[in-house]
């Protein structure tokens, strides 16, 4: 009687994740998976930055993993497990750096979960965007500090 089949190892969660994690990198065409950090007064900036990426004639090319609308709770620790999980899915953190950001106490904890999770961060400026002095994160991390202009150079 011949007893039941030696599994080929189509049906085992690894190979399935595998085979997954296989085509989303063929998807993402060597794209960095990233996590952007900002102040919400700096929303339609960081759209723009955004734009860029999905523009077929831009340098700067990503796959955005940051959070597109604030999450509707009051409760901190669930919004900071929201956004871990996200942060922890990128490959980087890019900040917007402003003075905005500068005083955002959610963007200084956001850089300091993507310092804990071993994540890269660079912070990029608009040409007039850059605080006259930096956040002290900036310091503490050793966070890459670069233009727009030079943002896609720093992702590959």
């Amino acid at each position: 009687m011949g007893g039941g089949g030696g599994g080929g190892g189509w049906s085992s969660i690894g190979n399935l994740r595998s085979l997954e994690d296989k085509a989303r990198a063929a998807l993402n065409e060597g794209r960095r998976n990233v996590f952007i950090s900002f102040a919400m007064e700096d929303e339609d900036e960081v759209n723009l930055l955004r734009g860029q990426a999905k523009n077929d004639n831009s340098d700067i090319e990503f796959n955005d993993f940051s959070v597109r609308e604030p999450y509707d709770s009051q409760r901190a620790a669930y919004i900071k497990e929201r956004i871990s999980e996200r942060i922890n899915r990128a490959s980087v953190c890019v900040v917007y750096l402003s003075d905005s950001t500068a005083a955002s106490k959610w963007v200084a904890w956001e850089v300091s979960e993507a310092a804990r999770l071993g994540k890269s961060i660079i912070a990029v400026h608009s040409k007039t965007g850059r605080p006259a002095q930096d956040p002290a994160w900036v310091r503490t991390h050793n966070v890459k500090v670069v233009p727009w202009s030079d943002l896609s150079g720093h992702l590959k």
